[in-house]
């Protein structure tokens, strides 16, 4: 019988086959395996076939998983490669994370032609972001701009920005680096002007937690910093029941024996939030990531988040 090759899935937009192919390549060069060993499975998810509304109306951040999660549970593919950001903090029983790469630049990259800076943009541009987070943080630190939902993958927003639909937009700039793109990138916004959403930067790997061979091969690919700052970010976004519906921001930075976790929540106008500073050992990740969120539940109010209802 002849023995398939290794199937990763991934989705099929031209960041997540970039993704895929980087773990490809660090597997073979890991193990000293050849080319045929390990191949990729693409597989098109509710998110990528729902592409002309916002995706909060619909359930999140679980659109962009579901169909992958389908084929890693019935064996159709091996392991997933993961933007962790577009994970669920709830994983399908079976599921685990096996491996987080080391992560990449965590900040925002501003793109536009009409100004060299967010804060230099004319009054009145438009701005356009899918994410909730980028959106309040924008109007918290303008509310002079008009912000408006703009969804598409990296090249589509790209693209949309020359032919003028918006003045500006915001993307991570891991991802513009890893597609070769950064030549787009107007500034940078540092993390103190808008903190970046959980996990932002990092490629997870998931697999079968029962595929004790396929745990063995991606535990190579682990970097046990990024691994630990981003339990520390999911811990906390965990507490507060976060999805795409709510605009949550979050970074853990490790020093040494230090860890310090920074967590921000707004509302949708970005006129009220709420910010959160945890710090302690990296062991203890996790505790301070949750305890943050409990933190600023308290500080939020019981019904701040229930309060935040996107509009449609």
């Amino acid at each position: 019988m002849v023995q398939r090759p290794l199937l990763i899935g991934t989705r099929g937009s031209p960041l997540a086959l970039w993704q895929a192919n980087h773990v490809r390549a660090l597997l073979i060069a890991a193990h000293g395996l050849g080319d045929d060993a390990i191949a990729l499975e693409p597989i098109t998810t509710s998110g990528d076939r729902i592409r002309d509304k916002p995706l909060r109306n619909f359930g999140g951040k679980g659109l962009f998983t579901k169909e992958i999660d389908e084929a890693l549970l019935n064996g159709a593919v091996d392991l997933a490669v993961h933007s962790m950001k577009d994970l669920p903090t709830d994983l399908p029983p079976g599921i685990v994370i096996a491996a987080v790469l080391k992560r990449g630049d965590v900040r925002d990259a501003f793109i536009s032609a009409r100004g060299e800076t967010l804060t230099a943009l004319p009054p009145g541009a438009v701005v356009g972001s899918s994410s909730l987070r980028r959106q309040a943080q924008v109007k918290r630190l303008r509310p002079d701009l008009q912000v408006i939902d703009f969804r598409g993958n990296v090249e589509t927003r790209i693209a949309k920005l020359e032919r003028g639909i918006v003045d500006a937009t915001l993307l991570a700039l891991a991802g513009l680096n890893r597609l070769g793109l950064a030549g787009h990138v107007t500034s940078i916004l540092s993390t103190d002007e808008m903190l970046p959403a959980v996990a932002q930067g990092a490629i997870g790997i998931a697999c079968r937690g029962n595929d004790v061979l396929t745990r063995d091969l991606l535990q190579a690919l682990n970097d046990d910093s990024t691994a630990t700052a981003v339990a520390c970010e999911r811990a906390f976004l965990a507490q507060l029941d976060g999805s795409c519906r709510t605009p949550i921001a979050g970074l853990a930075e490790i020093s040494g024996d230090a860890l310090r976790f920074r967590g921000l929540v707004l509302n949708l106008e970005g006129t009220e939030w709420h910010e959160i500073e945890g710090l302690g050992r990296p062991e203890d990740a996790a505790r301070i990531g949750a305890g943050a969120g409990r933190e600023l539940l308290v500080l939020a109010g019981p019904n701040f988040l229930s309060s935040l209802t996107p509009r449609s």
